[in-house]
């Protein structure tokens, strides 16, 4: 859950929206954009639809990605991430990592925290339909890319500690550190290819451990 002052901050930068007709998910956008839907009942009754739509594709680091929100598939407001969306009853707290959503959950006025259901077209959704249809395998995967997260936090510690002990000041001081394990590019690219795919597949169950996933990116 953000922090009661990250939370203000957020709802700050929350501009109303347009009106705009949400568009359907297309699946071109699979590396590109997340949707994520919410049913909500009103003050007077009415259930309806919400809808986060997030698109990966824009400029991280220009801080230009921003979160929409639609009701009914009509755009109500947006918020620079990470963002902060009001909606009936609480609001929704979307963040994104360096390889996906890390949060879009609807936070109660009470405190209880729900996460948004994926779009079944995006490819959060078809995670979660994997999930759903296989159980045990998908287990699996989840226990395998974190596994493999933490061999390569394990893997950059030993190497980094190891070049960090050869400086002639920790050297005198400490002595020097011989890594069991030295890798060479080839093996460092190996590693790399691997967690980036560990981690990108955690993001689309919306899965962040600030150590295993930060460490990756």
């Amino acid at each position: 859950m953000f922090g009661e002052r990250r939370r203000r901050k957020a709802l700050r930068r929350v501009e109303p929206g347009d009106g705009r007709v949400l568009k359907r998910f297309r699946w071109w956008q699979l590396p590109f954009r997340a949707l994520l839907h919410l049913r909500l009942t009103e003050a007077d009754g009415t259930v309806a639809v919400y809808s986060v739509d997030v698109r990966h594709g824009q400029n991280q680091s220009s801080g230009e990605v921003r979160a929409d929100l639609y009701r009914e598939g009509l755009r109500q407001a947006r918020c620079r991430l990470p963002a902060v969306l009001p909606v009936p009853g609480g609001h929704v707290e979307v963040a994104m990592s360096g390889f996906g959503l890390k949060r879009c959950h609807y936070v109660t006025d009470g405190g209880d925290e729900h996460q948004l259901t994926p779009d079944p077209a995006s490819a959060e959704g078809r995670r979660a339909r994997f999930d759903r249809r296989h159980p045990a395998l998908s287990r699996g995967v989840g226990w395998l890319s974190a596994a493999v997260l933490g061999a390569a936090l394990v893997l950059l510690l030993l190497q980094t500690a190891g070049t960090v002990s050869e400086a002639e000041p920790v050297a005198r001081h400490l002595g020097t550190f011989t890594s069991p394990v030295r890798l060479g590019w080839w093996g460092n690219g190996a590693v790399a290819v691997t967690s980036l795919a560990a981690a990108t597949e955690r993001a689309l169950r919306l899965r962040h451990h600030r150590l295993l996933d930060g460490a990756a990116g």
